[in-house]
């Protein structure tokens, strides 16, 4: 899971006979049925064309994409929210974390054990007490924002957040997400293999906080956590 992972982010278009076809260059055999059940278990899919085979019981909540053609010129104008898989030694953990993207900052983050969608609303709740409502919420369609929790929460009329959600197989969509993921794999989680859960917890909290302190050449070079509070 730790090889796919790391593959699929260099290589997100690569399905499963690809990397079949990768990991036997590593000598590693593999069927096809191990890693299609692998892949389902970190929420890694390809990119490609594909026919649409959501659920009808989803499609009632799947929102448009605002953020085409947007001028995003403030702090909580819009926020990005994602899951991603974290490796650890004995197993695996999901990450889920809301970042700003007008500032790259890392607004709330937690570590979990499933996919529940209530721990993913739970990190944007945490996001929401510190720093305020954004105005845009920009996520995947993934099962864990296509769904009732999510969608009613964030259209109350106290809460009035405009939900936005990628084209379905459009990484590009997130980028900014995306490139938070990359960022956090490749220079701390890869970096330091972990045994549990409480040891790789503190580890991202550390990271996580070097990583709103940092300059960041995407801002002109300036700290995420300075541009943020500095415009907010």
């Amino acid at each position: 899971m730790r090889i796919l992972d790391e593959h699929c982010l260099n290589h997100p278009t690569d399905g499963v006979l690809r990397l079949q076809d990768y990991l036997q260059t590593l000598s590693i055999a593999v069927n096809v049925k191990r890693i299609r059940r692998l892949l389902r278990l970190m929420g890694l899919m390809a990119i490609y064309p594909k026919r649409n085979l959501s659920m009808l019981g989803l499609v009632k909540y799947i929102r448009p994409y605002l953020l085409r053609g947007l001028s995003i010129q403030r702090p909580n104008q819009v926020w990005a929210i994602d899951i991603t898989y974290i490796p650890v030694a004995k197993g695996f953990l999901y990450l889920t974390a809301a970042i700003d993207v007008y500032s790259r900052y890392v607004v709330a983050w937690d570590l979990h054990n499933t996919l529940d969608a209530s721990h993913v609303l739970s990190v944007l709740k945490r996001g929401i007490a510190e720093y305020g409502a954004p105005e845009i919420v920009n996520s995947d369609q993934g099962s864990q924002f296509t769904c009732a929790l999510w969608t009613e929460y964030l259209e109350r009329p106290d809460i009035n957040i405009k939900i936005s959600m990628d084209g379905k197989g459009r990484a590009i969509d997130n980028v900014f997400i995306e490139r938070f993921w990359r960022t956090i794999k490749y220079d701390y989680v890869y970096l330091h293999p972990i045994s549990d859960g409480l040891q790789m917890y503190s580890g991202l909290n550390w990271f996580i906080d070097y990583y709103n302190r940092r300059a960041h050449q995407g801002i002109g070079r300036i700290p995420p956590i300075e541009l943020y509070k500095k415009s907010a």
